[in-house]
């Protein structure tokens, strides 16, 4: 084996969502009523109990992970619950939850699957569960603002930036809209709010550049481009562009050498890809519409789209985790 093969770097999907029931996690029946998980329970053959439901995706997204060759290995994100403002969950506002504790489960049973951690910063013991967590092997944590009811400038969540800084563990924090769960406050949305972390030199990596999820909503695109060119260790992923709502961000994003060199790769499974044709072509686009793997189609959509050997590798280089040649845990 040559030097160079010894030495390439790991190839990492940063954003793939699992659901769990309890214990492991709560799909409240308003999330499972909706017309979004309804579709992609039927599109992902999830049938039976909750439990079972639980059982089948883990094992339908580990076979969707080993299917998709240029990927080595992906985040797996556990969603922490909604805390109220005296550090309690609020069962009410949780309609998604999936436990640190079910990801490591996930993580120690598939050597391609990465702990991606959630704490929710207005909890009590948020430090406590961070260590905890990373400890764990959590190569991230991640958050939605929108769904989990913070605001990443609150100073509450100073305490957990301290946290990340010191122990060098990246943000993902999701920017702009979301329509796939119930939102409890959209101004949160604003990738801006995320200032203080970067101030305190924690490395941000923006979900989705700040875009729009449906018509009508703040676009916060500019100022995902902004941060980018402002401070060296913010990213952006580029989980949901694979969406017609969020196509219009690819000319800004690739269009920029210095954003473009920003960006990360990220899917957002189980959110379906959808190429955008303007950009690809309709050819490419119908034959990718065939690809029944999703997470393999948003990889072959990304190729098409000319993202190079800098971008597939840089997952692996800012979550700080190891070559191809040695484990996949971090470094």
């Amino acid at each position: 084996m040559t030097v160079a093969a010894a030495e390439q770097p790991l190839v990492i999907d940063c954003h793939v969502h699992v659901a769990a029931t309890e214990p492991h996690g709560r799909m409240s029946p308003r999330l499972q009523g909706s017309l979004p998980f309804r579709f992609l329970q039927w599109r992902l053959g999830l049938r039976g109990t909750e439990a079972q439901k639980e059982r089948t995706l883990a094992v339908r997204l580990a076979q969707l992970i080993a299917d998709t060759p240029r990927i080595d290995a992906a985040v797996i994100l556990a969603f922490d619950a909604v805390y109220d403002d005296a550090g309690a969950i609020s069962h009410r506002d949780t309609h998604f939850c999936v436990t640190n504790d079910y990801v490591i489960e996930l993580a120690e049973r598939n050597r391609q699957m990465l702990f991606g951690c959630s704490v929710h910063p207005y909890r009590k013991d948020a430090v406590a569960e961070l260590e905890r967590c990373i400890a764990a092997g959590a190569v991230l944590c991640k958050w939605l603002p929108n769904t989990q009811g913070m605001n990443p400038s609150d100073p509450r969540c100073i305490p957990l930036y301290e946290a990340m800084a010191h122990h060098k563990l990246p943000l993902l924090s999701h920017t702009g809209g979301e329509t796939s769960l119930p939102t409890i406050d959209a101004s949160v949305a604003d990738p801006m709010l995320l200032e203080p972390a970067l101030k305190r030199g924690v490395t941000v990596i923006a979900a989705h550049c700040g875009t729009r999820s449906k018509p009508g909503e703040p676009d916060y695109l500019p100022q995902f481009v902004r941060l980018a060119k402002d401070y060296e260790h913010f990213y952006g992923d580029t989980s949901a562009l694979n969406l017609p709502m969020r196509w219009y961000a690819y000319e800004a994003v690739l269009g920029d050498d210095q954003v473009r060199r920003k960006l990360i790769h990220g899917s957002d499974f189980p959110i379906l890809p959808v190429p955008p044709p303007s950009r690809i072509g309709m050819g490419n686009t119908l034959d990718l519409l065939t690809e029944s793997n999703w997470i393999q189609r948003d990889v072959r959509t990304k190729e098409m789209l000319g993202l190079g050997a800098a971008y597939w590798n840089r997952a692996a280089q800012v979550l700080r985790l190891n070559h191809k040649t040695a484990s996949a845990r971090p470094a």
